[in-house]
């Protein structure tokens, strides 16, 4: 944004002072719509004038091709005296279009049946960018030094040894890396495989360059994600949660050999011991060494069945997944990752989520390996001593059955985490008697407890507004997408495709949350990352974290604004969304969301995809 030159300040001047000067708008999905699916804009005003009717315009000739009635007014949201939905999922005619009332129209949007074709793919370029060791963006290498231990003198590892864990991926715009946020995207990266893998395509090496390796790219991503955690967790009673702390943030630079803090060109690697651990002055809330570990487990176990062509990584995996799962029971408990200066950390306060995803993971396996090798109990848990792994599961289901900010005002960061309980669709696919039944039924009181709050606004926003907004937006969505495979009941399919919408301009600002995508839109520019601010380099493809509560926002340490907000006429005190370097509480882009968001557009294109 700072480097942009006369033509494009003066280009975004004007632009700034049209959005100024208007007082209704229309906000629709601009990367489109399909044309057997859900299509609803939002019109929104300034003033309290509801509008009778609307017409979807044919782009090409400027006539209307239907007329229709809005929804009953909603009333005030956000910044808007009056908001409106505008339901044509009726008209299903592929073509150009926008949407018009007597005082507004909407940008032009495709309704296609590509509309997606290919979003999931472009998503994966910010995979590869955030690669740490070898950076196929940059060309070169970082981090390639890393690290040495803090904590793990229990296990026998005195503080400051060396252990090679370079590798995986950056979490965010910094540099820090963290065990449950890779193994939850390598789960994301390998589920999209598993569930959709004619979406992907093969234009990259296993390295992350331009070429082609007979493996689809998704599966590099993810076994680049597996390879750390592989490292993460390199013997049986040895496992680490995060590399880097929070001392990263001293300085915005381009991913490289830090020695900024640390030693030497090493960075700390802290070991799980199931204690509390630093926290900016005080100490984090770690009770044990479970929801960690049973990430690590799950990753492995569906590891080893889709790489199973390979079989020694496939053997190690499975392997690697039993001793992950015995090390979750180490102490029961949740594992918090550590600071140094800040206070701010991933504080997940849940952990039977993960072991139910865990056992659930580890009966796949079994069953894979059953059929595969003919071989039973090739690798058995005395974690699950009766060996009844669905049983196992479902006990745990049951523990956690509603994933604790469905339907709340608030949550920490990352307090309930992942942020939906991947466990009940895994498992929910395997039971085939009354539990299945019962498993549904958490998925169900959970997106009911998110819909009476949407139910009360146009753009059918029931997901709180807190740090990484968008990263619950996505999970929610996928929690609605499965639901409805599991069921064929679309009662919520609205409410699944506003929060779609949402991410791609439905959203009081009109902005998509993903940076380039769609290349035609307003998406972000001036993210808080230092491949745009510092090199203008593209961030393709990674999801920002989403507006949060402007309380929030207003008692967040080091937030300021480089720019004049373009979005201010958007801003309330409900919520605000600021594309501006200075603002990494809602314009940051994480690893592990845009991971999750791989799975939901994989999704969206395979359902749209025509059947052979």
């Amino acid at each position: 944004m700072k480097n942009v030159s006369l033509f494009l300040f003066i280009c975004c001047s004007v632009g700034f002072s049209v959005k100024q000067e208007s007082t209704a708008w229309i906000r629709i999905n601009q990367l489109g719509y399909t044309p057997n699916g859900i299509k609803v804009a939002v019109w929104c005003s300034k003033e309290n004038n509801p509008i009778g009717s609307f017409q979807l315009i044919d782009a090409e000739t400027n006539k209307p091709v239907l007329t229709a009635k809005p929804s009953s007014s909603f009333g005030k949201y956000g910044p808007f005296e009056q908001t409106q939905r505008m339901n044509f999922s009726g008209f299903q005619k592929p073509g150009k279009y926008y949407l018009q009332t007597r005082t507004t129209k909407s940008p032009v949007f495709t309704i296609g049946e590509d509309v997606y074709k290919g979003a999931a793919d472009f998503c994966l370029r910010y995979m590869r960018q955030q690669r740490s060791g070898f950076n196929p963006f940059l060309k070169d290498s970082c981090h390639t030094q890393d690290g040495y231990t803090l904590y793990g003198s229990s296990a026998g590892l005195p503080d400051s040894t060396f252990i090679d864990v370079s590798g995986g991926w950056h979490d965010a715009s910094d540099y820090l890396q963290y065990s449950t946020t890779s193994a939850n995207a390598t789960y994301h990266l390998l589920m999209a495989y598993r569930d959709f893998p004619s979406i992907f395509t093969d234009k990259h090496l296993a390295n992350g360059l331009e070429g082609s390796n007979q493996l689809p790219d998704v599966l590099d991503e993810a076994k680049w994600g597996l390879d750390w955690l592989l490292k993460m967790h390199p013997r049986d009673d040895w496992m680490f949660n995060q590399l880097g702390d929070d001392r990263d943030h001293i300085s915005m630079r381009i991913p490289k050999m830090d020695s900024q803090y640390g030693r030497g060109f090493q960075r700390p690697v802290y070991f799980i011991n199931g204690e509390k651990q630093q926290r900016g002055k005080f100490l984090n809330n770690t009770t044990g060494t479970s929801s960690t570990a049973a990430k690590f487990a799950s990753a492995f176990g569906l590891g080893g069945i889709i790489f199973n062509y390979d079989e020694l990584f496939s053997e190690r995996l499975f392997t690697s997944a039993t001793s992950a799962l015995n090390f979750a029971f180490k102490k029961p408990g949740i594992t918090q990752t550590a600071s140094v200066k800040a206070p701010y950390i991933y504080a997940e306060d849940n952990w039977k989520d993960d072991i139910q995803l865990a056992a659930s993971s580890y009966y796949q396996s079994q069953e894979f390996i059953y059929k595969k090798f003919k071989r039973q109990e090739a690798y058995v848990s005395p974690s699950i001593p009766d060996k009844d792994f669905l049983s196992f599961a479902f006990s745990y289901a049951k523990q956690e059955s509603i994933t604790s900010w469905l339907g709340a005002d608030t949550a920490n960061h990352y307090q309930w985490y992942p942020f939906i309980n991947l466990g009940h669709y895994e498992l929910a696919k395997q039971l085939k008697d009354k539990r299945r039944d019962t498993i549904i039924g958490f998925y169900k009181e959970g997106i009911n407890r998110v819909w009476i709050k949407a139910k009360q606004n146009a753009f059918y926003r029931g997901v709180p507004f807190i740090w990484c907004s968008n990263n619950l937006t996505v999970s929610f969505a996928m929690q609605c997408y499965w639901y409805k495979e599991l069921t064929n009941d679309r009662q919520f399919e609205q409410l699944e495709q506003a929060n779609i919408d949402w991410l791609f301009g439905c959203n009081p600002w009109g902005t998509s949350m993903v940076y380039g995508l769609p290349a035609w839109g307003d998406t972000p520019i001036d993210p808080h990352s230092a491949f745009t601010h510092l090199k203008n380099y593209p961030i393709d493809g990674g999801l920002v974290d989403g507006p949060v509560y402007n309380s929030i926002f207003k008692n967040l340490i080091g937030l300021k604004l480089y720019q004049p907000d373009e979005y201010a006429a958007f801003q309330s005190e409900l919520a605000v969304y600021h594309d501006d370097y200075g603002d990494y509480s809602t314009n940051e882009p994480t690893m592990d969301g845009t991971a999750s968001l791989i799975y939901l557009l994989a999704a969206m294109e395979a359902q749209r995809k025509p059947k052979k």
